[in-house]
Formats: structure tokens, C-alpha cells, sequence
């Protein structure tokens, strides 16, 4: 019963006249960001973020806005890979392996249509279970202790790459830059000075709002800069109307898919890639009977849309109820909720309830505004993709140069952001994900700490780090995912004098 009002509680601060515009824009939005390929959900979500500053949002509602920029880009991902081949962001690449072969049939319009049944079924599961069980969560972490929290930290560095595909040692590599990077500012404890070179302007370390669009957003210019910034050709789509018998046909792996990716969403760092490729992986061998998976079957597109829109849904809760991001967009709000003075965890639930469950029923609207803009207004998304990027490109370094200057109100911050994307364009040619190097900068000064905390409850002694029952789980899971990592990395890769071929 709780739970029934304090959802009820959110729906009123949710449907305020604000609120609802800001999660109709960030619907929008989203979608529009979500099917140009290589955006992406993270891309859209730090690119927006200096608007919510810009605009004095509060709390609440830049978040609504942030997340309804989530689900919707997590719907739109899925338009350029069906039409074009081309995934909107990493977790749509299971959706080309049959959405393109059914578009190639003639059957753009069904596969479309599918997945946004699909997604709208794997978002509304996540939204429930992050209504039923964050709460919960939220209790049980209460008996956190330093000691714990920072076995939490490093089984998300653990996990961030490992389970959903990236090169451990690159992974390791990436998230020790962030490491690195993070001690950059004033001592917490001595106050001294720590690699800033003599510039006062570091004292106060890197802002995570001004490094998160340097390495997505300017690093994803100068990519496009290297790349061809021309138009694309789009075949005609047709008339995107749902039919029941495909939609019922592909029911079953859209509520199988939901499951999966909603598991894998809960674990720190996995996000919805690993949700979308479990989700495939799993229908794959249950309903693959005939061998038409990868030849355009509606399952193959459905279980990876419910899976990665679930996975998004889910990685929501230890973002709210631990303060440790599930997935890389959830880490980008991470540091926009901290900007604004917000700390998630388990006492967010009690200090600030408006906050969480103003978001949750925000969720639940956007699901069903996605679901109405997905289906009509299809054809008129993917007339975004005949834009030549030459075009739209200097739009989104207008935003990031204006709305980082807003937040720090110096040319040092401006030198920083591009600082930040160099280093981000170099990692990105070296096939180093960002994404362990973002989650670097902005938890390594709560892990810090949280080690030194625990270090000074137990007098120095270093055993206090695994004296909990707690930490020690964490510790044994950060262990066996790190194998698991590392087999599959070696399973995966070729003998010498061996090839792959890739269909």
C-alpha cells in the first residue's frame, strides 16, 4: 500500500503541466537522436544536459526530461538499424541481425512495427519492477557499510565491460584512466594539491558534466570530421500499421526477451548491449526451430528491442537506490543528479521521495507516448536520416559549447570540454570504450572515500575490506564475472593463422 501512494504521489508531480511537456520534448527528442546512427542514447542524454542547466530545471524535472531523452533515443535506435543496417546505438546491433533481412523482404513496416510493440512491453516490465523492487533495494542497502560500498565500486569497474562483450584489459585500462583522472583537485582529507600543475583552476577537480560532452559529444564530432558527413539514401518504409497475428506471433519472445533483459539491467555496468544479446541469445535457442533466425524472423527483431528497453528500464534502480550507475547513460545522469547537490542511494527513497517516484510514474507516461509518436509518425523519423551530418553536426556543438560554458562560466571549461574529447577521439581509435572511463571520473572520488573511511573505522587495518558478508559476496561476484570476462574474451578470439568471416 505504500507503494500504491507513494506512486501515487509521483503521478501528481509528474503531470504537471512542466512535467509533461518535458517528457513529451524529451520523447521526442529521444527518438530523433536515437535513429541517427552512432548518437545513441548516452550521446543524447550528455548532449541535453547543459539545456537542463540552461533552462534552471530542478531536480526533478531535468531528470524527467533526461529520461524520457533514454527511452525515447532506446526506440528510435532501432529505426536506421531495421531501414538501413545501421544500429542507432550498440545494443541495436541484434536488431539488424533479422530487423534488415525483413526490410530487404519488403516487410520494413512489420519489422518497425514489432519493435515498437517490443519496446513498449520491455519498458513497461522494467518500469514495474523498478517500481516493486527499488524500494526494497533501497532497504537492504541501508546496511552498507564503507567497507561495502567500496566492493560496490569495484565490481562495477568489474562488470562494466566484461559481461557485455568489450576487451577486459581495454576495459581495466579505461577505467583506471578515469581513476587517474579522478584524483585530479584537493586532497579530501590533507587538502593538498594533486596533479593540477600550479592551476588554481583544477583545485576543484574535473567537472563530470564538462568531461562527459567532451568525450561523447566532441569526440563524436572529430570522428564524423574523419568520416563521410554526406546524406544517406532511405528505401521507402510503407505504411507502418501493427498487424495482431505478428504481434501475437512474436508475443512470446517479446515477454521472454522483457525477463532476460530486465535481469541483466539490474547488474552495475551491463546496460542494455548485454540485455539485447542475452535476450537474442536465449529466443534464439528456444523458438530457432527452423533455422530462420537471421534471415528476417519477427522473433529475432522483438526479444533484442524487449530486451534492451528493459535492460535500460532496469539499470535505472542501483543508479536510484545505490548510487552506482547500470548501464552509461544512467552514469551520465549519475553526474548530472550530483551536479545538482542529489545523492543517489537508499536514502534518496526517504529524503527525497518526489524525486524517485516523480520519476517512475514519468516513465510510465513515456512508455505510452513513445508507443502513440513510434507507430504514425515513423516515416516522418526517418526523414532525420536524409539530412546530410554536415548539417546537423554544428547544431550539437552549438548546444555543448553553450551549455558548457553556462554551467562554468570560464574559457577554462570550454578548454577542458575539448580536452576531454581529444582524449575521448583517441580512446575511440584505439577501440577503448568511454564508458569505463566516465564511470572513473565520477566515482572515484566517492570510492575514495569510502577506502578511506573504512580505513580509518578499522585504524589503518586493510582486512576490514572483506570483514562483511556483504563485501565478501561482492568480492567472490566481481571475481567470477572477471573470469567469465576473460574466458569469453579468449573464447572469442581467433587462433593464429585463423580467420573469421563475418555475414
Amino acid at each position: 500500500m505504500d507503494t500504491l501512494a507513494f506512486l501515487a504521489q509521483g503521478f501528481a508531480v509528474a503531470m504537471t503541466p512542466t512535467n509533461l511537456l518535458l517528457a513529451l520534448f524529451g520523447c521526442i527528442a529521444g527518438t530523433m537522436i536515437g535513429s541517427l546512427p552512432g548518437l545513441g542514447p548516452v550521446n543524447g542524454v550528455a548532449i541535453l544536459i547543459p539545456l537542463a542547466f540552461t533552462l534552471g530545471l530542478d531536480p526533478t524535472s531535468a531528470l524527467i526530461l533526461l529520461s524520457a531523452v533514454y527511452y525515447g533515443a532506446m526506440y528510435g535506435g532501432r529505426i536506421s538499424s531495421i531501414i538501413l543496417n545501421i544500429p542507432g546505438d550498440e545494443p541495436a546491433i541484434m536488431t539488424t541481425l533479422d530487423g534488415y533481412p525483413m526490410a530487404k523482404k519488403g516487410k520494413a513496416a512489420e519489422a518497425l512495427a514489432i519493435s515498437g510493440v517490443a519496446s513498449f512491453i520491455g519498458a513497461t516490465v522494467a518500469t514495474l519492477g523498478l517500481t516493486l523492487f527499488a524500494p526494497l533495494l533501497a532497504k537492504a542497502a541501508i546496511y552498507f557499510g564503507p567497507a561495502d560500498y567500496f566492493a560496490l565500486y569495484v565490481l562495477a569497474f568489474a562488470t562494466i565491460g566484461g559481461v557485455s562483450g568489450m576487451n577486459p584489459m581495454k576495459t581495466l585500462l579505461a577505467a583506471c584512466i578515469g581513476l587517474m583522472l579522478a584524483t585530479v583537485g584537493l586532497d579530501p582529507s590533507t587538502g593538498t594539491a594533486r596533479y593540477t600543475g600550479g592551476s588554481y583552476d583544477l583545485y576543484d577537480g574535473f567537472d563530470p558534466i564538462v568531461a562527459i560532452v567532451g568525450l561523447f559529444a566532441i569526440s563524436e564530432m572529430l570522428m564524423l570530421f574523419e568520416g563521410n558527413l554526406g546524406a544517406t539514401a532511405i528505401p521507402s518504409v510503407g505504411r507502418v500499421v501493427p498487424r495482431m497475428k505478428d504481434i501475437l506471433f512474436s508475443l512470446g519472445a517479446t515477454l521472454r526477451g522483457s525477463a532476460v533483459g530486465f535481469i541483466a539491467g539490474i547488474l552495475p555496468g551491463a546496460g542494455a548491449s548485454l540485455g539485447a544479446v542475452m535476450s537474442y541469445s536465449v529466443e534464439k535457442r528456444v523458438s530457432d526451430k527452423n533455422k530462420t533466425f537471421g534471415t528476417g524472423d519477427p522473433r529475432g527483431v522483438a526479444a533484442p528491442e524487449a530486451g534492451n528497453n528493459a535492460a535500460s528500464g532496469a539499470a535505472l534502480i542501483p543508479m536510484l537506490t545505490l548510487g552506482v550507475p547500470g548501464s552509461g547513460t544512467t552514469a551520465v545522469m549519475l553526474a548530472m543528479l550530483i551536479s545538482f547537490n542529489v545523492q543517489p542511494g537508499p536514502l534518496l527513497f526517504q529524503n527525497q521521495p518526489d524525486i524517485v517516484w516523480g520519476l517512475i510514474a514519468s516513465l510510465y507516461i513515456a512508455n505510452i507516448v513513445l508507443l502513440v509518436l513510434n507507430i504514425p509518425f515513423i516515416g516522418l523519423f526517418t526523414r532525420l536520416l536524409m539530412l546530410p551530418q554536415w548539417v546537423l553536426m554544428p547544431f550539437v556543438l552549438i548546444v555543448s559549447f553553450l551549455g558548457v560554458f553556462a554551467i562554468s562560466n570560464s574559457v577554462h571549461g570550454l578548454l577542458v570540454m575539448i580536452a576531454f574529447g581529444v582524449l575521448g577521439y583517441v580512446l575511440r581509435k584505439m577501440e577503448i570504450s568511454l564508458i569505463p572511463v566516465v564511470l572513473g571520473v565520477l566515482l572515484g572520488g566517492d570510492m575514495e572515500d569510502n577506502l578511506r573511511r573504512a580505513l580509518s573505522i578499522s585504524g589503518g587495518d586493510p582486512w576490514i575490506l572483506v570483514h562483511s558478508p556483504i563485501s565478501i559476496g561482492l568480492y567472490i561476484a566481481t571475481a567470477a564475472l572477471l573470469v567469465i570476462a576473460f574466458v569469453f574474451a579468449e573464447r572469442s578470439t581467433p587462433a593464429p593463422g585463423t580467420s573469421h568471416n563475418v555475414k
